[in-house]
Parts: C-alpha cells; structure tokens; sequence
C-alpha cells in the first residue's frame, strides 16, 4: 500500500471520462503502445500513449470510453506529448486492463 494522503490530495486528481477518437501505431515508443486522441468534451481533446497493445487492437479502442487523468503536465514519450494519463489496472498475466464506466456517460464528466 502506498502512504496515505488526505482527502484534499485527492481532490487535486482531476480524473474524468472521454471517448478515443483516434488511435495510432506508435513505433518509437520503447514498449508496445498506442498514440490515443480522446475526445473529453468541454475540455476538449487531449492525447495519450498507452501501453494497452496486448489486450486491444486499435478497432477495439475506436469510440470506447476511457477514464484518465486529465490534469498531469504534459510528458514528451519519444516524439509524442502525452498530455493526459488513460487509467487501467494490471492483470495476472502483467497487461493492462482499462477502467471504465458500466454505462456510457457524457464526455468530460468528472470522476467523484
């Protein structure tokens, strides 16, 4: 377990749901992975390198619903800037396995 924070901490974690409108091959990447463009709504859209190759092709992610956070500096991977964090959680088998909502919800929506 990692130290404990208190709940202001967490409410600077500013995570919200988008839709991926675009998904790319990224070859200079050190590890396999995907360049994502995510529609967020409101706050417009962002990018992001995922590393989510084993468990989704790029059909998979077309129009899916992730959750990220959206409030990270921008981050330089390779040629590409990351400009938020596609949450996800690590299988068994040490893939990643995406979060996301039971139901489809608008845009831009804040995670609480």
């Amino acid at each position: 377990m990692k130290e404990e924070i208190n709940f202001e901490d967490f409410l600077k974690v500013d995570m919200r749901v988008g839709t991926i409108i675009e998904v790319n091959d990224f070859p200079k990447a050190r590890k396999p992975a995907y360049q994502l463009t995510i529609d967020f709504g409101g706050l417009g859209i962002k990018k992001s390198s995922a590393q989510i190759t084993d468990l989704y092709t790029k059909d998979d992610l077309q129009n899916r619903q992730v959750t990220a956070i959206v409030n990270f500096k921008p981050r330089q991977i390779a040629n590409f800037m990351s400009e938020c964090l596609v949450l996800g959680i690590y299988n068994e088998e040490g893939n990643v396995v995406l979060l996301q909502a039971s139901e489809h919800i608008k845009n831009g929506e804040q995670v609480s």
